[in-house]
Formats: structure tokens, C-alpha cells, sequence
């Protein structure tokens, strides 16, 4: 059915890359998530009322609160469509990740509810007048949140909606809690043992577990986390393509949603080369990528100098003296020096682990501890931390 809805009612579905086709989608999956959450909002409270089961009746209300997620879903799509302007240039899509924290929350507020209410349960239990219709319910309601799970999931995923993946979530913890109260339902009269609250808490248990992992995923993600190390490479290989690039580092993603995603890299070319003709082919290099990958990419030229005698002497003297100092841990890139008088400056970018505490002072100190020559040197570094190239 939501296929058939997606093809009828959102232009160009097939554009799994747009922005806002994801929009589209996300606003029908809301509609579709308001009528199934009402409808077995409804259906489950009657029932719960009736029975006089507090499982059943937390189990609707937490179908209502999800209709109003999904509310708040659907203005999020309207807002992260919006294009980008002067006072948010790289666009609105990050919407979707805060709305998923929302989402987030309100699934740890309904587990905690519900442990609550459990608790109280179990401390005083109530009898349930058991009736089939109750169950019917429960399965019907079970289905119906299976159906929403693997729909948010599969459209979260083919949109790339960090947004839809959470309702996803949210459905799956939903099924999973009303399949312990269906199970509290029947067992209790057949055990004569209120098993609802201790149901309950099982289930409040899992819910909480869900918002926890969807929570670390979208704070993650708004912090900045690493990005995938198949990119960075596919943004290396691309710039290596260009015969002026000698070698790539410190390749750096940025990403503002789905389809706003930054680059910067620094890459090594022959110092002698014309400037403009190096220019020019690194110029081509950035509109390629942000033709074939959508993303825009921003080039560091990094001049060296090849087959200079002193440079190798000095780059070999440091390569030694890393591989000592660092115990095999380091590494250095982006190496060049400059005679002076009465000394020579060394320059290079030092990539360490990210366990590593000392300051850059006390990490030049312990390089050149290891380095053995005459001649006064004076050092200049830059720390990085390895990222997706290696």
C-alpha cells in the first residue's frame, strides 16, 4: 500500500539522491504513521479500559504520542526541503537529525513511564477480566506495527532519512512492547499470576534500550562522527587520477545531511610545476567530484621538491627519528625544509593516535632527541590524527 502511495503522490520517487523527493516521502510516510497510530490508539484504549489492563492502556497511549511524533516528522520535512539562504548556507537537512533526537527522547520518557506504572503493578496488581477481543486488538495492533517498522525502514534506508530510520526504531520498540503485553494477557489467567507488571518492566526495559542506540546514533552524527573510510578512499583515488598529484592527505568530510557533503584534502605536487597549469588540473579534479559524488571538494596544493638532496637527508633523518620516538605509532606527511644561515627549519604535518596526550612542544622535544646532526635545526609541526587514510 505505501508503495502504491509513494508512486501516485511523489513525483520523481526513483531520485533516491533528492532532497526533496526524501521530503516527499517522509510527509506521506507522517500521514500514513498518523492514521495507523489513531486508529490503534482508539482501538487499544477501549480495550484496555475494558479489561481493565494498565499494559494495554500504556500501550495506546504511547500509539498517541506517536501520532504527534509523527506530526512533528511532517514539519520537519517541510523545513529541512527548504533550500539553502543567508543565514543557514549549507541548507536545512539536519532537521531530520535533530527531530530523530526528539523522537529519541520521547521513546525514553515512554519507557521510564512505563516502568513506572509497572512497578506500582507489581507492588499492587490488579486482576484482568480477560476477553478475546482484547487479544485481537493486541494482534492487530502487533501487525500493524510490523507493517510501519519495515516501511520506515525500508524508505529510511533508500532515502537515506536518518529521520524515517528512527520512526523505524520507535515501531519496533512498539512491537516489542505489545507483544509483552498480549503475552501478560493471556498467560495471567491461565497462570493466576498478575503478570502485567512485571511485563511491563521487561518491556520498559526494551524500550529504553532502543531510545539509548537511537539517541548514540544521531548525537553521533551531530557531533561529527568519522565518515565512512570507503569515501574518503573514493575521494583519494579520485584526486590521485590527476598525473600533477604526487599523494593525498588529511582527506576531510563534512556533512550538513544527505545531500550536503564537504570535502577538503591536501595534495602533494611537483614545486616546480606552473602554478596555473597545477591550478587549472586541480580545479578539474573538484568539479569531477562534485559531478560523479556530489560533494564539493576543496584542494590544499601542497608543493615538494624531487630529487633534492638535502630535502631526501633530512626527510630520512626524521623518518628514523618518528619511527624511534613513536615506537611504530607515527607517521609524518607534507615534509619540506628551509635552509636559513645558521640552521635549517623543518617543517611537517606529525599524525599521531588519538590516545597520544602530549603537547606539540613535548612531541617536537621527543623527535629530536632522536635526530642525530650537527647542524642547529629548528622544528615546526603540525599534530593530526589518522582518518580513514592510512
Amino acid at each position: 500500500m505505501v508503495g502504491f502511495l509513494i508512486r501516485k503522490f511523489v513525483k520523481n520517487y526513483t531520485d533516491h539522491a533528492s532532497s526533496k523527493v526524501r521530503s516527499g516521502v517522509g510527509k506521506l510516510l507522517g500521514y500514513v504513521g498518523i492514521f495507523f497510530n489513531l486508529f490503534l490508539f482508539i482501538t487499544k484504549y477501549i480495550v484496555g479500559v475494558l479489561v481493565n489492563s494498565i499494559s494495554i492502556r500504556a500501550d495506546a497511549i504511547n500509539n498517541l504520542t506517536d501520532a504527534g511524533s509523527n506530526i512533528i516528522s511532517i514539519v520537519s520535512f517541510y523545513i529541512a526541503e527548504k533550500p539553502a539562504d543567508e543565514g543557514h548556507p549549507y541548507g536545512h537537512e539536519r532537521t531530520e537529525q535533530i527531530t530523530s533526537i526528539f523522537v529519541g527522547i520521547t521513546i525514553a520518557f515512554l519507557g521510564f513511564e512505563t516502568a513506572k506504572e509497572s512497578i506500582v503493578h507489581i507492588i499492587h496488581p490488579e486482576p484482568i477480566d480477560f476477553k478475546w477481543s482484547a487479544v485481537f486488538v493486541l494482534v492487530i495492533s502487533i501487525v500493524v506495527k510490523l507493517y510501519m517498522y519495515f516501511y520506515n525502514a525500508r524508505y529510511g534506508k533508500r532515502y537515506n532519512s536518518t529521520l524515517l530510520i528512527a520512526n523505524a526504531t520507535d515501531s519496533r520498540s512498539d512491537t516489542i512492547g505489545t507483544l509483552g503485553v498480549l503475552v501478560a494477557t493471556i498467560l495471567s489467567p491461565i497462570l493466576h499470576f498478575q503478570l502485567d507488571g512485571y511485563m511491563g518492566l521487561i518491556v520498559s526495559g526494551i524500550i529504553l534500550y532502543s531510545a539509548y542506540g537511537l539517541l548514540r546514533e544521531v548525537t553521533s552524527s551531530l557531533l561529527g562522527e568519522a565518515p565512512d573510510a570507503s569515501m574518503i578512499h573514493d575521494i583519494a583515488n579520485e584526486i590521485l587520477k590527476c598525473a600533477q598529484v604526487i599523494s593525498v592527505h588529511d582527506v576531510l568530510v563534512h556533512s550538513y545531511g544527505p545531500n550536503k557533503i564537504y570535502a577538503t584534502a591536501h595534495a602533494q605536487v611537483d614545486g616546480r610545476k606552473n602554478i596555473m597549469e597545477v591550478h587549472g588540473d586541480i580545479d578539474k579534479i573538484e568539479r569531477k567530484v562534485k559531478e560523479d559524488m556530489d560533494i564539493n571538494l576543496t584542494i590544499h596544493v601542497d608543493p615538494i621538491l624531487l630529487d633534492d638532496t638535502q630535502t631526501e637527508m633530512y626527510q630520512t633523518l626524521f623518518d628514523e627519528a618518528i619511527e624511534e620516538a613513536g615506537k611504530g605509532a607515527w607517521t609524518m606527511h607534507d615534509f619540506w625544509i628551509r635552509p636559513r644561515k645558521h640552521r635549517v627549519d623543518v617543517y611537517f604535518d606529525l599524525v599521531v593516535p588519538y590516545e597520544e596526550r602530549r603537547n606539540e612542544e613535548e612531541l617536537s622535544n621527543a623527535i629530536l632527541s632522536e635526530v642525530t646532526i650537527e647542524e642547529p635545526i629548528s622544528l615546526f609541526i603540525e599534530i593530526d590524527h589518522p582518518i580513514g587514510l592510512k
